[in-house]
């Protein structure tokens, strides 16, 4: 199977889901439970991928500059430091680390 042929049955799985996503009853999304985890489900799967991101090298864990650069950027959104600020604060965290080791 090549990566094209990958790349086209995610296309069609994430197509068939959103097709069935029409499906649904609107009154079945109102539910206040159905409500409550699709709002956090959405946060709970952007912190995943931020964690796998960040720490993950493949299969293994590796602690390298990502993660003292991803500490400083939460801590400047803590701080309500806007986004056009967090990021070159980030990178240049990550560049000095990675500078001297």
């Amino acid at each position: 199977m090549t990566t094209w042929h990958i790349i086209l049955l995610g296309s069609i799985a994430v197509l068939a889901l959103k097709a069935a996503g029409w499906l649904v009853p609107p009154k079945a999304l109102d539910h206040p439970t159905v409500a409550r985890v699709s709002d956090l489900l959405t946060a709970a799967l952007l912190a995943a991928l931020i964690c796998v991101q960040t720490f993950g090298a493949g299969q293994s864990l590796q602690l390298d500059a990502r993660l003292p650069a991803v500490a400083i950027a939460a801590g400047l959104y803590a701080l309500r430091v806007p986004f056009i600020i967090v990021v070159p604060a980030a990178a240049v965290v990550a560049a000095v680390i990675r500078l001297f080791t």
